[in-house]
């Protein structure tokens, strides 16, 4: 199900990363290693102490993503094919999921292939990069902030007014996803490993593909972080715009409307 390559029609140059290498690290130990699926989900209140509510328009920021492929090492291998392919279906499969839900999704925004790292913009994504490691570490149960607690209460501060202009949209939604798919002698020494666990009375499962996805909704007019969520699963796939509405589908759930 995880392993058929795909072509790409019109592919684009490779995107380098930008620099999620410490956070992936991160959040694979955030997230329970098997779990069939795990969502953290956090929603910000407002004066009222009650949820926000999302109104207005919403810009999908160009996602850091990339596919690879588990080989039976463990190691995995990125696939540009599956990258490409998966960066073509996400922003359509968000927007189509925003305007069923009855918010008005604008063009996504794309990031310069050569941003600077000095530049405003540069430096607001990389801020953004930040406090979404930030978010993901200290809203889990036992490490919350004294000043806190159990609030979503993060900004990126006035500098998002330039986002704002840039696109003209009311929210940005910024996503992070990593998603691995496991090769045939990955598959085979996982069943091997199962098997050799069970003889010994023992459950052993040396791993496969996984999907780890970070998601989160800044209001561009104050710069607060309304919405995020850390997913891990060991289903999804990215490769197909089936596969990626189900993961838009589960990633966006409980986005507050």
């Amino acid at each position: 199900m995880r392993m058929s390559p795909l072509q790409v029609s019109a592919p684009r140059r490779p995107r380098p990363s930008r620099g999620w290498a410490g956070l992936l690290a991160c959040l694979l130990a955030l997230a329970p290693a098997f779990a069939a699926a795990y969502d953290q989900n956090r929603i910000a209140t407002g004066p009222d102490g009650k949820p926000v509510r999302i109104q207005g328009s919403v810009v999908v920021i160009e996602p850091d993503l990339e596919l690879s492929l588990v080989t039976a090492g463990g190691l995995e291998e990125p696939r540009r094919a599956w990258s490409e392919a998966a960066r073509q279906h996400y922003p359509v499969e968000v927007a189509r999921w925003l305007e069923r839900k009855g918010i008005r999704p604008l063009p996504a925004f794309d990031l310069p292939d050569d941003l600077p790292a000095d530049s405003r913009l540069g430096q607001l994504v990389r801020l953004h990069e930040a406090v979404a490691l930030s978010i993901a570490v200290y809203t889990r149960k036992g490490s919350y902030l004294a000043t806190k607690g159990d609030r979503l209460d993060w900004t990126l501060g006035e500098g998002v007014a330039e986002l704002r202009e840039a696109t003209g949209a009311d929210y940005a939604l910024f996503s992070y996803i990593r998603d691995s798919y496991t090769s045939e002698g990955r598959a085979a020494l996982r069943v091997l490993g199962v098997l050799a666990g069970l003889a010994t009375g023992q459950l052993v499962d040396i791993g496969g593909g996984r999907q780890v996805a970070v998601a989160t909704l800044v209001d561009l007019r104050t710069g607060q972080v309304v919405w995020f969520n850390l997913m891990a699963r060991q289903t999804g796939d990215l490769r197909t715009p089936q596969g990626t509405a189900d993961t838009v589908d589960e990633l966006l759930e409980d986005l507050p409307l």
